[in-house]
C-alpha cells in the first residue's frame, strides 16, 4: 500500500501539499479521493480482525461520501499504481476492469460494457495511459500500453501499444514512436 500511496502522490505533483490542503486545492481533493481509494483496497484485501472490520466500513462510508461529492466512481482493486485524476467530474470505471500503472483520466469517462451479458473477464487498459475528456469505452476491450485516447472518443475495438486513437467510433491516428514516450 505504501507504495501506492507514494507513486499516486509523486504523479500529482504537488510542490506543497499541505499549501494545497488547506486552499482546497484540486489536486490536493483528487489525491485524497485516490488515497481513501488505496485504504479502502488495502483494508478489503487483509485479513480482517474487528479493528480492520471498523476501518474498512469507514473507509468505505467515506468512498461513498467521496464518489457522490466528486461525481467519480471507481472500483477499488481496479487501478494500478500512480493514477492521476486531474479535475473533479463523472468517472465511472466498474469493478471488472482492471487499469495499469501511471494512467491519467480526465472527466468525463465512462468504461463499461456493452450491454449486461457480456464476458467480462478480458477488460484491460495497459500502463502509461492517457484516457481523454468524454471517452466512452465500451467492451471488453484491450487496450495497449502507452495509449492516447482522445477526447470524446468512443473506443469499440481492441487497440495496440503505442497508437493514438480518436473519433467516434475510435480509429488510430498515429502510431508513437519509443522515442516519444
Amino acid at each position: 500500500m505504501k507504495e501506492y500511496l507514494e507513486m499516486d502522490f509523486k504523479v500529482q505533483n504537488m510542490k506543497y501539499p499541505l499549501y494545497s490542503r488547506l486552499t482546497f486545492g484540486e489536486n490536493y481533493k483528487m489525491y485524497s479521493y485516490v488515497r481513501n481509494l488505496r485504504y479502502l483496497e488495502y483494508y478489503k484485501n487483509k485479513k480482517k480482525n474487528i479493528f480492520e472490520v471498523f476501518c474498512y466500513y469507514y473507509r468505505y462510508l467515506l468512498h461513498r461520501r467521496n464518489c457522490i461529492k466528486y461525481q467519480i466512481n471507481i472500483s477499488p482493486n481496479s487501478t494500478g499504481k500512480g493514477l492521476f485524476i486531474l479535475h473533479p467530474g463523472f468517472r465511472r470505471i466498474g469493478p471488472y476492469v482492471k487499469i495499469g500503472d501511471n494512467c491519467t483520466i480526465l472527466p468525463m469517462v465512462l468504461i463499461g460494457k456493452k450491454n449486461p451479458s457480456v464476458d467480462v473477464s478480458k477488460y484491460v487498459i495497459g500502463d502509461n495511459c492517457y484516457i481523454g475528456t468524454g471517452s466512452i469505452i465500451l467492451g471488453p476491450r484491450i487496450i495497449g500500453n502507452n495509449v492516447i485516447i482522445g477526447a470524446g472518443s468512443v473506443v469499440t475495438k481492441d487497440v495496440p501499444d503505442n497508437a493514438v486513437i480518436a473519433g467516434n467510433p475510435a480509429k488510430i491516428i498515429k502510431y508513437r514512436s519509443e522515442s516519444n514516450i
